[in-house]
This record gives structure tokens, C-alpha cells and sequence, in this order.
């Protein structure tokens, strides 16, 4: 008779010595083993005899008429048949079985961290030292006489060293995955017992995939975790991560969104910084909250002028601050040079029309092109490159739509379009990923039978069906609680002195009425009605690959004519909101990767989406990265496409110097070009062990848990030679260890005995 014990010894009994001592044999063996019985009877005479012994235990404890209570007589009933079960369960010979690794047959690898992060100084020791100093115990002795024992030291790849004193913690990165999987092919044929890993777990690449935790438990190898280095750091702040667009328009304001953590600071200030070279783009101080641990702030800072901008994201050192390398990011931002096309539609002359031009004229960012309807069909054209362009007035193919990044409808009513061209738009915003803008007006919305209309399901808000949505009466706005964090809306640095200055604003010369937003969308600003009712003002939402926004109203032209002369509000709000529109648009060719800073790593993996004219998948295309780095040295990797996705394509190369790169793709199909895109990255080294220097001990004991082993604390590592015997992979013998002579069972015996006789002494009945 046997069935395996699968319940956790330690998490029911604890790990100390006094347990061990109790059970006799280390947590291991019941945990790994099999209970069984060695003397052969079935489990029926046991269940019968132990029924059969309460029965008798019962009738004698009844016969004796005991002067106790009811409720008594079957307590101490209840502990002579425990008494006798157990003594019963003893003649039936309990043992366990489990599997244990032969001596001198086996390899026990053990793999210690030599990452720059082990070199941390914690009670005068680093940890490093402590390791060594665990290493040259009598446990590891025990291991090497038992078993042949390779000694590792991994960072970045493991490498085999002859001795604790050749271990050195210089390592730029700690990659536990790749190192452990590297140990896994040297001894792939060779029988290793299993693998026990000194590390802090601070891991630059990710921890360990699944395809290597599957290998592991295929060889059935228990990894034996030990945590190495304290779970926090009494005094630091740490930049975690920092959020920067990667490309941005000339003159953009641009939002870095900053991840604090930190530890014994709660209170104290911190002084954040962006700056280019030594040129200080913003900043500002903030403090650390309390028990709070992890925060999020934001600096507003301008893109500047075309060019790649190389900036540094700091937190400044703190008193007593413990480590502040990881204070410290570096972020590229790529300012493209030329101007992004956006065609605006108008359907009447009107002021809005006119002061919209003039903010986008001051934008050399912006190139807007104006079909202005004056009667029927006939358009005054306005930033037309040629005759040509937009000759037949709106256009009516794809090639000719999409080669504009946003579109702008004013005052028009749907049926203006035919129905190909109303396809036309839905496709320039979700195929083409293009944007689009509808303003109110006497003709838009419900008054322009928009409705009804097929584009209604692009629009982020409801359209209230038929007339009477536009009125020609002045209406105050305010920011919505998201208009407040929006660049778009920014017209101050300080959101405060912002928010102040729109409720000054003019009131708007006219409003549309719309119906709710729509599941997603957002409302910038709102407008304030009579009766303390709100309505959205400007909204957006995603669509596809593109955005749709709407600004109700046809009269922000106010804010120009009754304001001093000098003011610029109409125009800053115009630009900032143009430049929204056009500043995400892609092009035929996207290029991206799999992170912008590679520290401390130099597989850069790219990854192209291709599109014809028409923003169609192109398959079958020949794409090319042309990679040059800071010393012009240029090189070529052509990209594959990807077996899942249309009009994917991906590479990876090898960037081995630090600094900056930038790779330019171009995707031709036969002789025909169908894009080119630019992408920069920047490659750093040093830098990656500074951060996450607490032990993950979290990680830690993913790896021991799902391997098969255990996570074992530094000053626990003296009963790993006990532990490590038991193991599955190797080459292993089954053992059968009796259990009837544990200390534990004489303790009960005894605890059992004396438990009745106290009881009966206080109830009188001894």
C-alpha cells in the first residue's frame, strides 16, 4: 500500500532544526516520497481493527461507569482510540519511499551571481563575500565528498570557475534564463542531480521563459534558489522608468512621465530634471509620499528644433542616499524636419475658417491644404501644391486621401459626400490610421444629417437626429478633469495658473449640441449650459489605427477677437491641437523595436509593418534596415516576414558599441518603393545592475517552486547537503526509510497518555 504525500512539509511544520530533528528526515523525503506500509496486511484489517478497538475502548469505558459527564466520557473515549489507532498503524510498518541521487554518480551544479549588483556592501560585507564565506562551510564539503560538485559564476552567460575565490562580481547584467539554460547544454549529457543558484535575482532580461522552465522540469532538475542580498533598500530613490514620445514634432510640447521608487525617503523632496547636454529642459521639485513606495509624475518639456535630442532624466542624489546610479535614465527623441499635410473641408466662408489658417500659416510644422466651398461645386483652393491638386474639388480615390496625415471637415452636410467617399473617410481613419476633425456649424452634426449618415459610427460622441443642435449664442467652457493633463489644452506650464486661464477665456461665439460620448471617447472640454448642465465640447476617441475627434462649436474665433491684440491663445490652441492630429499618423512603412535604451544588451530586435499606397498589408516585399551607429559605420539586415502577420517583417542584430544608432528601412516591392521610415535607439553599458538592487526574492522562488526545488535564505543554506540527495533526475535509487522510530511518534504516544491522565486528574477521576 502507497500514495505519494504531495502536501508541503515546511508550510505545514515549518524549517527548523527541532522539526527535523522530530521527523527524523529532512522536509524533502515527505515531500517527494511515497507513504507506505511494508508489512503487507490490507487496509481493511487496519480500518477493521481500529473499529474494532473503539467499540471495545467504548464498551469497557461504559462498563466502568465512570462518575463523568457524557460529553467527557467520549473525550477521554476519543483519546484512548487515538492512542490505539496509532499503536495499530505502528504494527503495520509505516515508511516512506523516495527517490535519491546515488553518491559519486551525480553532478550537483551550483551557479553563483557575479553581477556588479552582488558587490553591494550590506553589514559590512558585500554580497559577493557572503556567498564565498556560505560556500567554504562544512555543507559544501558534505556536497563535494557525496557528489561531483561544477561551480559557476553567471551574469550575463555562466562560465565554470575552480574555486569560490575565482568568483568576481564585475558583470554588466544578470541574465538568469540565458545562464541557466547555457548550464543546461554543457552538462546535457551528463547526470546532473540538480542546480542550486546563488543570486539576488535582480534579472536584466526578464527572468525565465516558459520553453527553458519546461526543459528544467523535463529533466525533472530541481533548482535550489538562494536569496541572496535584503528585499529593500534602506535609503533610495530609484528612476524606474521614464515615458517619452519618440518622435515629436519641432517645437511640440511633449509630456515624460517619470516612475519613482523609493525607500526610507518617505517625506523628504526630490528634485527632477530633464536635460540636454547641460541645458535644462524642465524641472522641478516633488515630494516623496509617504508609504507610498511607487509614484508617477510628469514634466512638460519643449521637442525644440528638428535634430535627435539625447536627454537625461535625473532624480537628484538625496542625503544618505545608498545607490545613485539608478537615478539616472537616457531617452532619445527623433525631431523630424518637414511639414505634416492636413485638408480641411469648409463648406461656408466663416471667421473660423479664417483663423484657423492663420495659427496653421505660423506653424512650419503644419502644412494645411483648404477646399473652401463657395457656391455648388465650385471650391477656392488655398496651399495646393499644383493645378491639379484637388481640381475636382474633394478627393475620390485612396491614393489621393491618404497622401494627407489628417483631415478637417467644417460646416458641411453628410450628403456633400457620395457614398464612396464617405467609405473613403471611415477607411483613411481605420486603415490609413489618419484623423479626422468635424467642427459644429449650421450644417454639421444633427443640422447636417450626420445622423444618419454612415460616418456616424466613427464620431466619438452620439449624433442627436434632425435640426435645431446649432445655436448662435455665446457659451462658457471649461477642462475636464483629462483636459487638464492634455498638451493639447496646455496654454500655462503650471496646470493650476492652466486652468485659471481657461476659465478668463472669452465665451465661444456659438455651440452644437451632441449626444453622450461613447464608449472609450474622452471630453477635453466641456461646455457649460444654463442650468448648471454640461455637454462635450472638444471629445476624442481611437478608431482603427486612427483618431477621431469633435469641436462643437463653429465660434472659437472669439477668442481672438476679444482678447488684447498680442495675445496668442486662439493660435497656441489651434497649433497644439493641428499638431495632435497629425503627430501619430503613420506612413506606409512603421518601424519599431522591441526598446528604445538597450542597456547592457546588444540583440536589437527590429520589427517593420509594410503598407501599399492604399494602407493595404504588403506581402511580398523586399525590406531593408540600413544601420548606422555614432562612428558612421554603417551596416545592412534585411527583415523577414513574419509568419503570423501580414505585412510584418522582423530582424534582430547585433548593436556591441554604445551610443546611438539609427536604422533607416526601406520596403520596395518589384521596382516599386513603397516607404521608407527611420528609427533611433541607443545602446549603454554599466548601467542596468544599478537598478532593481533589492533582492527579487519573488522571482527567486517562481523558479525554485516550479522546478521541483526550494527557496532557501542565505543562513539556511547549511541544510542544503541534506536536501539535495533527494531528486528524481540523475541517477537516482529508490529508498524505503521507516517512519515507526521518529522522535515525533514516541511524542505523541506520550502527549496522548499524558493528555488523558490530566485530564482525568482535574476531573477527578483518576
Amino acid at each position: 500500500m502507497s500514495f505519494p504525500i504531495r502536501p508541503s512539509f515546511n508550510k505545514c511544520f515549518g524549517e527548523t532544526r527541532a522539526i527535523s530533528f522530530l521527523f527524523k528526515y529532512p522536509p524533502a523525503v515527505f515531500e517527494k516520497g511515497q507513504f507506505v506500509f511494508l508489512s503487507g496486511w490490507g487496509w481493511g484489517w487496519l480500518v477493521g481493527l481500529i473499529a474494532a478497538a473503539a467499540a471495545g475502548l467504548g464498551w469497557h469505558i461504559q462498563q466502568r461507569r465512570e462518575k463523568l459527564p457524557g460529553l467527557r466520557r467520549a473525550l477521554i473515549w476519543g483519546f484512548e482510540t487515538a492512542l490505539a489507532a496509532l499503536l495499530l498503524a505502528l504494527l503495520w510498518r509505516p515508511a516512506v519511499r523516495v527517490d535519491a541521487l546515488r553518491p559519486q554518480q551525480n553532478v550537483i551544479a551550483v551557479l553563483v551571481d557575479t553581477s556588479k549588483s552582488m558587490n553591494l556592501k550590506e553589514s559590512d560585507q558585500s554580497r559577493l563575500e557572503k556567498v564565498q564565506q556560505a560556500l567554504s562551510n562544512g555543507w559544501m564539503r558534505e556536497l563535494q565528498n557525496r557528489f561531483q560538485v561544477r561551480l559557476y559564476g553567471f551574469s550575463s552567460h555562466a562560465g565554470r570557475v575552480d574555486g569560490a575565490s575565482q568568483l568576481a562580481a564585475g558583470g554588466n547584467a544578470t541574465r538568469l534564463g540565458e545562464s541557466l539554460a547555457g548550464v543546461l547544454r554543457e552538462t546535457s549529457t551528463l547526470p546532473v542531480g540538480g542546480v542550486v543558484l546563488f543570486s539576488d535575482g535582480s534579472d536584466n532580461a526578464g527572468g525565465v521563459d516558459r520553453t527553458l522552465m519546461a526543459e528544467i522540469r523535463q529533466r525533472r532538475i530541481p533548482v535550489h534558489a538562494v536569496g541572496v542580498g535584503r528585499t529593500d533598500i534602506p535609503r533610495d530613490v530609484e528612476l524606474a522608468e521614464v515615458a517619452i514620445p519618440a518622435r515629436a514634432l519641432p517645437g511640440s510640447r511633449l509630456n515624460a512621465r517619470l516612475t519613482l521608487r523609493h525607500h526610507g525617503l518617505d517625506g523628504e523632496k526630490a528634485r527632477l530634471s530633464i536635460r540636454e547636454g547641460s541645458k535644462i529642459l524642465a524641472a522641478r521639485e516633488v515630494e516623496l509620499r509617504a508609504r507610498q513606495g511607487v509614484q508617477n509624475e510628469v514634466l512638460v518639456f519643449q521637442s525644440g528644433d528638428p535634430g535627435l535630442r539625447r536627454l537625461t532624466i535625473a532624480v537628484d542624489p538625496l542625503p544618505g542616499e545608498e545607490i545613485t546610479g539608478n537615478n539616472v535614465l537616457t531617452r532619445l527623441v527623433e525631431v523630424p524636419s518637414g511639414r505634416r499635410r492636413i485638408l480641411y473641408l469648409e463648406g461656408e466662408p466663416r471667421w473660423e475658417f479664417k483663423f484657423i489658417r492663420r495659427a496653421a500659416e505660423e506653424d512650419p510644422s503644419i502644412h494645411l491644404v483648404s477646399l473652401l466651398r463657395t457656391t455648388g461645386n465650385k471650391f477656392y483652393r488655398q496651399g495646393v501644391e499644383s493645378e491639379k491638386t484637388l481640381a475636382e474639388g474633394f478627393p475620390t480615390t485612396a491614393a489621393e486621401l491618404f497622401d494627407y496625415q489628417a483631415l478637417i471637415i467644417g460646416t458641411v452636410e453628410a450628403n456633400f459626400f457620395t457614398p464612396a467617399q464617405q467609405d473613403l473617410i471611415r477607411e483613411f481613419v481605420n486603415r490609413r490610421g489618419g484623423a479626422v476633425l468635424f467642427l459644429g456649424g449650421r450644417r454639421s452634426f444633427g443640422d447636417g444629417g450626420w445622423a444618419s449618415s454612415s460616418l456616424a459610427e466613427i464620431l466619438p460622441v452620439r449624433i442627436s437626429p434632425g435640426s435645431g443642435t446649432f445655436h448662435r449664442q455665446p457659451v462658457k467652457v471649461e477642462l475636464t478633469p483629462q483636459g487638464r493633463e492634455s498638451l493639447v489644452c496646455r496654454l500655462e506650464e503650471d496646470p493650476e495658473k492652466n486652468a485659471a486661464r481657461w476659465a478668463k477665456l472669452p465665451d465661444l461665439a456659438d455651440y452644437q449640441t451632441t449626444g453622450d460620448l461613447k464608449p472609450g471617447a474622452v471630453a477635453w472640454v466641456n461646455a457649460l449650459l444654463p442650468g448648471s448642465r454640461s455637454i462635450p465640447m472638444l471629445a476624442l476617441e481611437n478608431y482603427g489605427r486612427g483618431l477621431t475627434m469633435v469641436f462643437a462649436t463653429g465660434g472659437s474665433w472669439r477668442w481672438r477677437m476679444r482678447l488684447d491684440h498680442k495675445d496668442t491663445t486662439h493660435a497656441t490652441f489651434w497649433q497644439q491641437l493641428l499638431r495632435s492630429l497629425v503627430a501619430s499618423t503613420p506612413g506606409p512603412v512603421t518601424v519599431t523595436s522591441d526598446r528604445l535604451v538597450y542597456a547592457d544588451e546588444t540583440r536589437v530586435k527590429l520589427r517593420a509593418e509594410v503598407r501599399t499606397k492604399t494602407y493595404e498589408p504588403a506581402n511580398n516585399a523586399t525590406v531593408v534596415a540600413t544601420v548606422t551607429g555614432e562612428d558612421g559605420r554603417s551596416s545592412t539586415l534585411e527583415l523577414h516576414p513574419s509568419p503570423d502577420q501580414e505585412g510584418i517583417y522582423e530582424g534582430e542584430l547585433t548593436a556591441e558599441k554604445t551610443g546611438s544608432y539609427r536604422a533607416e528601412v526601406v520596403a520596395h516591392r518589384t521596382e516599386e518603393e513603397l516607404g521608407r521610415e527611420t528609427l533611433v535607439f541607443h545602446r549603454e553599458d554599466g548601467v542596468a545592475e544599478n537598478f532593481h538592487p533589492e533582492q527579487n526574492r519573488e522571482l527567486l522562488q517562481k523558479i525554485a517552486q516550479q522546478t521541483g526545488g526550494r527557496y532557501w535564505k542565505l543562513e539556511e543554506v547549511g541544510r542544503l547537503a541534506k536536501e539535495l540527495p533527494f531528486s528524481a533526475a540523475g541517477i537516482t535509487t529508490r529508498e524505503t526509510r521507516d517512519l515507526w522510530d521518529m522522535p515525533a511518534v514516541f511524542l505523541l504516544i506520550l502527549g496522548i497518555r499524558a493528555a488523558e491522565w490530566l485530564l482525568r486528574r482535574k476531573w477527578g477521576a483518576v
